[in-house]
């Protein structure tokens, strides 16, 4: 144990510009002893150095790149979610992409770079896919849907100001929701033609998912930008496909989304 005068003069000693190893071999006191003392005065006072805060662009007003946005959205209301694990500071956001389509996890990691330019993405290997992930306090801002349990199993709304983004970028949306829930196959048939059964190739696009709620803002951006669509329920049940597959549709799509990569 060591007296309140030692800890006090070693306090005043690093203050006055002494190194803490100096302060300690004056006093006979362990360098880290001194250290947390000094620790522990400056919380005390209030002065802890700590890290830059990082702007967010909606608690100060940090520009936001609404594009890049606007596609990560749709990546996150299809295949993302946030995990606020114990002993981390900061959760995280995570988009799970396959190893099948290298291109799309490198345009979701572009979008989490252009969206927090202040934060690192990182990727973390998992078999046969990667977790795109991003740490920030302000997930939560950017990503108000977030909350407890599964997406499909609460209400799942844009705000006014999300609503604004997604209305001036529509098919960053809709990419992001086909490059998450969606796909572009090609479907076949077959008729008799002068006697002879031939058989016709088409494209579709669809897109899949559980949440009434994301498959309404999916439709409803369809809409606005002109393609048909349609839906219908999967077998059992479980959730919704939402098909297009009217030819000038399809040239839409396939002109501002196209297939994954």
């Amino acid at each position: 144990m060591h007296s309140l005068e030692t800890r006090t003069r070693a306090i005043t000693l690093v203050d006055s510009g002494a190194p803490i190893a100096e302060a300690a071999r004056m006093l006979s006191v362990p360098n880290g002893t001194v250290s947390w003392w000094i620790h522990q005065d400056r919380a005390r006072r209030n002065t802890l150095p700590g890290r830059p805060k990082r702007p967010c662009p909606r608690c100060d007003g940090r520009h936001l790149e609404e594009q890049a946005y606007s596609y990560l959205l749709g990546l996150y209301l299809g295949d993302g979610h946030i995990v606020h694990y114990s002993g981390h500071r900061s959760p995280n956001l995570m988009i799970t992409c396959s190893e099948a389509w290298p291109g799309l996890m490198d345009a979701c990691h572009a979008a989490m770079a252009a969206v927090f330019p202040h934060n690192s993405v990182c990727r973390v290997r998992k078999q046969g896919c990667r977790n795109v992930k991003v740490y920030s306090n302000h997930l939560h801002c950017l990503f108000p849907q977030h909350g407890p349990g599964k997406k499909h199993e609460r209400r799942i709304a844009l705000e006014p100001w999300q609503q604004d983004i997604v209305e001036a970028h529509p098919w960053e949306l809709l990419r992001g929701l086909i490059h998450s829930d969606g796909c572009r196959i090609t479907n076949w048939a077959t008729r008799q033609v002068g006697g002879v059964r031939k058989r016709y190739e088409y494209p579709r696009y669809f897109f899949t998912n559980t949440s009434a709620d994301i498959i309404r803002i999916y439709t409803d951006t369809l809409t606005r930008v002109g393609v048909e669509w349609r839906a219908s329920a999967r077998h059992g049940g479980s959730g919704v496909n939402v098909s297009v597959a009217r030819r000038a549709s399809v040239a839409l799509m396939d002109a501002h989304v196209g297939p994954k990569y």
